[in-house]
């Protein structure tokens, strides 16, 4: 380990203020001279440079003011070089540039490069120092001699070696070089293996490309393996290492790794390396830099310009679309030449040539002026891409001139070989200020960098880039956010069960922003369940029969789901099953008891285990469900089929061990005889329950918290989870570090904060909600932040982002446990529940800790006062351990949410009949009852709803009657209305209620809801999704138009009805869906999706009783004979010993 002498210091730029502020005195620790380096000027445009007088490996550097002085940097840029030339800037973390300088003139302050630095020549520039004095520089270099043997390649010349002595096959093979290069396309180095296998690894466009080729003498083409690196064409080196294991390689540039997986001829190698000179020739090619839109250039015009004859040529490279490339004015001509970028296309003025200039190669440009002449070149060699800029693109500051106004956008990339009229332009004395003038120019560099590699963009992003920033297109791959981090997708069905969805294919993706992709599946969303339906290649009962030629039966399952896709949904899952049935004729299953099994299965996750036991039965049982249950048809075997019958049997049941699942493959042995049939079915696999989202503790005291390891999300980090709380405020989530940190905290009863450090000083997103968070609800928080922004979710407000300092650090670095519900201080815990918690896709097992850790519960219980909304149509949401579910026992709907209306189609001769328990036996001698239960008997109100559609006009929609010859009666009349009918006293008279609502027989469908409460009664008619309260006209009539409405029931009802409602009672849902009802169906009764609001009329084809010439006709004239009947078209309710709602259609 050395340090710098003072012959080391070479050069310094411009002028210092006297000798003895001269660079030979800038060594730490020095007092001779003035104490240190101090220019003449103090801005951003001096550099220090060190000559150490070859090639050194640099590990650390360090910095001191000027002794006695208040002169000191407080900041300064690294660049190192081979040459002098052609400088590259040393940047931390792949994104700061800035090194921390001194805050005194005595302090020495180092710092240690991340990784070692090999390079001849370092030079410092300052960026900032002490706003009360100037800059002021003692400099130290550590490090150790580097040697190592250099080969020069000239484009025709090549290096073999051979293995002198072969190793052992478990060896392995490590191939490690270091490279520079101008050239951005060549061979680099290719290694061939057994039988004509090869590998070849190219530069093209200054990335590596990594090709696999099969065939004699093959060094280009072939199959792609991996493209790694960028930009390496910048005469740097570049640190390449293969790392050959069995069919593994590893490939590293740089700092970026992948792996790819290559044939095992390939095991070996002999490699061939591109008159080969063990010196390295280096091209001098200065460039220079126009980082920002203060950035230009200028030079001065040549004399030959005055006879109207102008050339101009440069090369450039840069990520924009648009910028200004040069500028100049016309020779005797009265205007200006604009030559500039435009969406990635050169033009000039309404001229354009050359497309995709912005792909970060270098580009030459040539322009040649004659007069009023002007010619334009644009060519694109080999792998140079060149830049060109002569007035440049931005101003002096000074400066205001109309003609110094550009038009257009700032040129931001690189430039080189620049001439005018064929004579190279001399940068370095540009940068020393001997020709022209420049501002915010880094000169002798190149100062290019790929923000897309390697990529920041996540899961198949695709990366773009400018000058400063990039961009991450997330279109089609299933992620969102600035860098494609986080999921689109729910992580289960339950989970979008909980978001209000009902039954559909949903895209799921089990592990969130981790590795695993979405995938399209079905979610079966019923009443108590959320089953995810994993889709194989053959579901259907599938036929077997005899093959003498051949003793067994194979059949594989290909299934919808990857292998880590279904691995993690088994493994989240409460429950799983898969059927697994055989359907048998003289064709044996497992022999059992004793003999060898003709048949068996594969099942489990990878390549599976072979399985003897059946659906039903028990892992290594050897059994069929049968011989489980006892019951098998030959009770010396246990599997029916076993029995070898001449007749059709079948072992049928359910597999849910979740270790033997899924079924892989299915082999079935006793099908050769003659007379042998079977057949199988292997269901889809289905799983319900997700153990992740419902992981949930309870803290109930504010000293209390849950630890877990560190957590490690340096580049992305995204935090997901539910809460609930009665508390106002408290602290989620909290890891630190030695300076960085994260946390997610309630501040208030309606503000979310997400605060971390990076390096970068505290930064804070915050969500405030317009309702409180304490209400004892559940709310979601989805925290995100990655290398450009941070952003913050909470339940569906709009989101908060903050964007990341531009190149500013970028690694989290924690070290700390992290704390759940609590701090490490214990202060600012938080009460409530906390559930579903995920970091980068993985969720924490809260629930296990909470069960050893005092003051925290696992488990928390109360989810309907959040999910019981999701309840409709009188579904009651009940509680359960893991979430909720909706019964919908008394409610006309079904469905997972009581959502699905229970809809049929009637034909005139269709019947339903509900029959309705008194809560106890009426006696024989009903007249012998006590008045008060006579009271009790009789209806005080009802609650009824129902849908129709029908063209039929008049019709009779319901009527409900009870013993003591009390009815209810709604229907359509003859003039087109609704009309509703009361009798609610065996001895008085009808009450009509009309209303003014035409149109009802449209064929389209309507809803009606009838409350009624003693005297006073409410109807409601929603119609093409209006609801209307209409005004009921009441008239009173005699008991002789039983009669009449008899004979309305006689016709019967042709149309849909749906969602038929009676207090309680839902008579329809119960004929269609529960036959164990007390229910009596008569003629056809079909349930369907008539109850849709598609007006579309379904019963088109039906015929109706409506007469031909008008619509609706007199009730008299379709009165039928046999018209004595009560019932038709409506429900009823008989109240003899039993109270009977029936539904009837005669």
């Amino acid at each position: 380990i050395g340090s710098m002498t003072r012959s080391m210091i070479l050069n310094c730029l411009f002028f210092f203020l006297t000798s003895s502020h001269g660079p030979v005195f800038a060594k730490v620790n020095r007092r001779e001279g003035a104490g240190g380096w101090s220019p003449l000027v103090s801005d951003r445009y001096q550099w220090l440079e060190v000559d150490l007088g070859r090639r050194t490996q640099i590990t650390a550097v360090a910095t001191q003011g000027r002794y006695g002085s208040s002169d000191w940097l407080t900041a300064y840029l690294l660049m190192f070089s081979d040459t002098g030339h052609n400088w590259r800037q040393h940047r931390q973390e792949d994104s700061l540039g800035a090194f921390p300088g001194n805050s005194n003139a005595d302090t020495v302050v180092q710092y240690k490069l991340e990784q070692p630095v090999i390079a001849r020549f370092l030079r410092l520039i300052p960026l900032d120092w002490n706003p009360t004095g100037r800059i002021g520089l003692r400099l130290e270099t550590y490090g150790c001699r580097y040697t190592s043997d250099v080969a020069n390649f000239d484009g025709n010349s090549s290096l073999v070696y051979r293995w002198s002595v072969r190793p052992s096959w478990t060896a392995m093979e490590v191939v490690s070089l270091k490279f520079k290069t101008l050239k951005n396309s060549g061979t680099l180095l290719h290694a061939e293996g057994q039988r004509d296998h090869s590998l070849t690894l190219v530069l093209e466009k200054g990335r590596l490309l990594l090709y696999h080729q099969q065939g004699v003498s093959s060094t280009s083409g072939g199959q792609l393996l991996v493209s790694v690196g960028s930009l390496l064409d910048d005469q740097h080196w570049h640190h390449v290492k293969l790392e050959s294991l069995s069919t593994h390689l590893n490939l590293t540039v740089d700092k970026n790794t992948h792996q790819v997986h290559i044939p095992a001829e390939l095991s070996h190698w002999d490699i061939h390396q591109g008159n080969v000179t063990f010196s390295c020739a280096e091209q001098v090619s200065v460039a220079v830099t126009f980082t920002d839109s203060m950035s230009f250039l200028r030079l001065p015009g040549l004399t030959s310009w005055s006879s109207g004859i102008v050339s101009v040529a440069l090369q450039f490279r840069t990520w924009n679309k648009a910028g200004l490339l040069l500028t100049f004015d016309l020779p005797q001509e009265e205007g200006s030449v604009w030559l500039y970028l435009s969406e990635a296309r050169l033009r000039l003025q309404i001229t354009k040539a050359g497309s995709g200039l912005n792909d970060g190669q270098w580009h030459s440009v040539e322009l040649t002026s004659r007069k009023q002449h002007i010619n334009k070149y644009t060519a694109v060699g080999q792998s140079l891409i060149e830049h060109h800029v002569f007035s440049s693109s931005g101003c002096h500051v000074q400066e205001s001139r109309q003609e110094c106004r550009n038009p257009f956008k700032v040129f931001q990339g690189c430039m080189r070989l620049l001439t005018l009229d064929g004579q190279t332009v001399d940068l370095i004395k540009v940068q020393q200020r001997l020709l022209g003038n420049y501002s915010h120019l880094q000169i002798d560099m190149c100062g290019i960098i790929d923000r897309c590699s390697p990529s920041h963009c996540k899961h198949g992003g695709r990366c773009t880039q400018s000058w400063s920033t990039f961009h991450c297109n997330c279109s089609n791959s299933g992620y969102r956010g600035a860098t494609c981090h986080s999921s689109r997708y729910e992580q289960s069905c339950e989970a979008y069960k909980h978001k209000g969805n009902t039954s559909g294919h949903y895209h799921i993706d089990v592990d969130g922003s981790g590795p695993i992709k979405p995938q399209l599946i079905y979610c079966n969303m019923t009443e108590d369940m959320s089953w995810m339906v994993i889709q194989h290649n053959n579901t259907e009962l599938t036929g077997v029969h005899s093959f003498p030629e051949r003793n067994q039966h194979l059949t594989h399952f290909d299934y919808a789901s990857d292998e880590e896709q279904l691995a993690s949904i088994i493994s989240q899952s409460e429950h799983c099953e898969q059927e697994l049935s055989y359907h048998c004729r003289k064709s044996r299953l497992l022999n059992t008891p004793e003999g060898t099994p003709f048949s068996w299965w594969v099942g489990g996750l990878g390549p599976g285990q072979v399985q003897t036991y059946w659906g039903g039965a028990l892992p290594g049982s050897r059994q069929c469900a049968c011989g489980l249950q006892d019951n098998c048809l030959d009770s010396n075997h246990y599997c029916n089929c076993d029995a070898d019958h001449d007749q059709w049997a079948n072992d049928s049941g359910l597999l849910t061990h979740k270790e033997t699942l899924p079924v892989r493959s299915l082999v079935l042995g006793d099908i050769q005889r003659p007379g042998s049939e079977a057949a199988y079915r292997v269901g889809p696999l289905r799983c319900h329950g997700d153990k992740n989202f419902w992981n949930a503790a309870f803290f109930d005291k504010e000293t209390s918290y849950l630890h877990f390891p560190t957590f490690h999300g340096e580049l992305n980090a995204d935090i997901s989870f539910l809460f609930k709380t009665t508390s106002s405020s408290g602290v989620f989530l909290e890891n630190l570090g030695i300076k960085d940190f994260i946390r997610i905290e309630l501040s208030s009863a309606s503000e979310v904060v997400f605060s971390f450090d990076v390096g970068n000083g505290q930064l804070e997103v915050r969500v405030e909600t317009n309702i409180p968070l304490n209400d004892n609800r559940w709310h979601s928080v989805r925290a995100e932040r990655n290398v450009k922004e941070a952003s913050l979710h909470v339940d569906e407000f709009p989101s908060a982002t903050q964007e990341a300092p531009a190149d500013g650090h970028i690694h989290l670095q924690l070290n700390s446990q992290l704390f759940i519900g609590g701090t490490a201080s214990r202060q600012k815990g938080f009460l409530g529940c906390i559930r579903s918690l995920q970091l980068n896709g993985v969720t924490l097992d809260l629930e296990e800790r909470a069960k050893i850790t005092p003051g925290v519960r696992p488990g928390c219980p109360g989810h309907c006062s959040s999910y019981g909304s999701l309840c409709q149509n009188q579904g009651r949401c009940v509680e359960r351990d893991n979430g909720f579910s909706c019964k919908c026992d008394q409610s006309a709907y079904t469905g997972a949410f009581c959502h699905k209306e229970v809809s049929a189609n009637f034909k005139s001769s269709t019947s339903v009949a509900y029959n309705l328990k008194e809560p106890y036996e009426l006696s024989r001698n009903s007249s012998a009852l006590p008045s008060s239960i006579y009271s009790d008997v009789t209806l005080k109100g009802e609650n009824i709803s129902l849908s129709f559609r029908t063209s039929q006009c008049p019709a009779l929609l319901l009527y409900i009657n009870s013993f003591y010859r009390e009815y209810l009666a709604l229907l359509i009349n003859n003039h087109d209305e609704l009309e509703l009918r009361y009798k609610l006293d065996s001895s008085g008279d009808v009450e009509v209620l009309g209303s003014r609502v035409t149109n009802m027989a449209d064929g389209r469908l309507h809803t009606v809801i009838i409350r009624r409460q003693a005297d006073t009664v409410s109807v409601q008619v929603h119609r093409h999704t209006h609801t209307h309260t209409h005004t009921l006209i009441m008239m009173f009539l005699s008991d002789e138009l039983d009669a009449e409405l008899a004979g309305l029931a006689s016709l019967g009802f042709t149309g849909c009805l749906s969602g038929v409602f009676f207090n309680s009672i839902s008579p329809l849902k119960a004929a269609l869906l529960h036959p164990d009802s007390p229910v009596i169906v008569s003629g056809p009764l079909v349930q369907s999706s008539c109850g849709t609001s598609s007006p579309a009329n379904p019963y088109a084809a039906e015929t109706t009783h409506s007469l031909s010439g008008t619509r609706c006709q007199p009730l008299v004239n379709a009165i039928k004979s046999d018209s004595a009947l009560i019932g038709g078209n409506a429900i009823h309710l008989s109240r003899s010993k039993n109270n009977s709602l029936k539904y009837r259609n005669s």
